[in-house]
């Protein structure tokens, strides 16, 4: 696992709706867009299930993730890629659940998937774009 700087972390917090990248075991990709990313601590996302099909299918064929970090009028952009863990119940499930509610009070969070993230590029358009950041 790696940890976001402050200034990663400022560019999460400052970020509305994510992409999130997903792959079955055989490599077929998905991306969607989500708006319940929270970044738990400078290693761990927390993203809610309101919505997931194909993104929760794949995820249990392959735990591997990737989640756009990026906002018109905010400088920056990185791509995160991590290991996920999916939850639909216990301590952390309901925590998520509460914080859905409490961002949008008519959707049900149906799972929590817990990213660990593993790596950090730039995905900003010049010559520094995809490099590995951490």
């Amino acid at each position: 696992m790696v940890a976001l700087n402050t200034e990663m972390q400022e560019l999460f917090k400052g970020t509305k709706y994510f992409a999130i990248a997903t792959a079955s075991k055989a490599g077929d990709p998905n991306v969607v867009p989500i708006g319940m990313a929270f970044l738990m601590d400078p290693e761990t996302v927390w993203i809610g299930n309101q919505f997931f099909d194909r993104t929760l299918r794949n995820l249990k064929e392959n735990p591997r993730i990737s989640l756009l970090v990026w906002t018109a009028g905010v400088p920056g952009c990185l791509k995160l890629k991590g290991d996920a863990t999916v939850l639909d119940e216990g301590a952390d499930y309901e925590k998520m659940y509460k914080m859905v509610k409490e961002r949008k009070p008519a959707l049900e969070c149906k799972g929590l998937v817990v990213m660990k993230v593993t790596e950090v590029f730039d995905c900003r358009s010049g010559a520094e774009a995809g490099k590995r950041l951490l």
